[in-house]
């Protein structure tokens, strides 16, 4: 058993297809197939179903898949850790965050970390929480900024609560306040027609946790939108929308109106217990609970984000 074949065999399986493997791992198809072959063989049982349509895992197959993720991450991770120790001033940091972080904290910790750290390359992969969870697992992010749902987190990542952070409701500045008193419950909010994230984001599932525990309908306007397409359709006038208090810097054209009973989140930073993480991914967790620590004791965050994380130099 290789790396190479254990990488061939995660690229048809993440594509279905040999064809399109043997184009992403930049190899002959005829090659891709005799290595997968010898991988069988070695390991004494088909993982891939060769019938006709699209190519599915045996159960042999759906067995080794997380292994082999996990052992061509940790190959990864050592190749980035020792060319580190031997002095090459290079690295990456693979980061991962929901969209309404990307808009607030995340923008400014990859600044400030890129001018410490400018031979650092970064890259950036904003999505839902869930997505972001899942990416983790499969060992493809370093770290992510995301939100722990009420069931918590897969047990395999290791997290560190940063904020707890309210959830209002966003309108239109230029139209009449969805309430006079500048507060609303769920049930009122329900007689309004919603700006809906799209499947994936916790956002949606918060919404319409609140909604179902209310004993009421959602009334939708739109639904599937990222975020920054949210905020605009809201700023327009297409509806309201449930969003966290961090997005409203900056957005003057939004109305807040807090929901009582209040609605928060918890967002935490969360990598891979069981994968070390390298010279630089540490560094840049470093950068961010500074940040986050520094932030919070200028009196930077609203009112109504606690910060769960107190950072103190080592």
């Amino acid at each position: 058993m290789t790396l190479q074949q254990l990488a061939y065999f995660v690229a048809v399986a993440n594509v279905r297809s040999f064809t399109r493997a043997a184009e992403l791992v930049g190899v002959a198809q005829p090659t891709l197939s005799r290595q997968l072959k010898a991988l069988e063989d070695d390991l004494g049982a088909p993982l891939i179903n060769r019938g006709r349509g699209e190519l599915s895992l045996t159960p042999a197959g759906e067995a080794v898949l997380p292994l082999a993720r996990r052992m061509l991450a940790d190959a990864d991770s050592a190749r980035t850790a020792v060319a580190e120790l031997i002095g090459l001033r290079s690295g990456r940091v693979r980061f991962g965050a929901t969209p309404s972080l990307c808009i607030g904290v995340v923008a400014d910790v990859l600044r400030i970390f890129h001018e410490q750290h400018p031979d650092i390359r970064l890259e950036l992969v904003e999505n839902g929480s869930q997505p972001l969870v899942r990416a983790l697992v499969r060992g493809e992010l370093d770290f992510a900024m995301l939100v722990v749902p009420r069931e918590g987190l897969d047990p395999t990542l290791d997290i560190t609560p940063l904020l707890r952070e309210r959830l209002s409701v966003a309108s239109p500045r230029s139209g009449r306040p969805p309430s006079s008193r500048g507060s609303m419950s769920v049930t009122e909010l329900s007689r309004r027609s919603l700006v809906m994230f799209r499947r994936g984001y916790d956002l949606r599932e918060v919404t319409l946790q609140a909604y179902a525990e209310a004993g009421v309908e959602p009334r939708f306007a739109v639904e599937g939108g990222e975020m920054d397409a949210v905020l605009r359709m809201v700023e327009a006038g297409t509806g309201v929308a449930v969003v966290p208090d961090l997005v409203f810097a900056g957005r003057p054209q939004l109305r807040r109106t807090v929901l009582t009973p209040p609605l928060y989140r918890t967002v935490a930073l969360a990598r891979r217990a069981d994968i070390a993480a390298t010279h630089a991914a540490e560094a840049f967790c470093a950068t961010m609970l500074s940040f986050v620590g520094e932030v919070a004791a200028s009196g930077g965050l609203s009112t109504d984000v606690q910060v769960l994380y107190r950072w103190r130099e080592r």
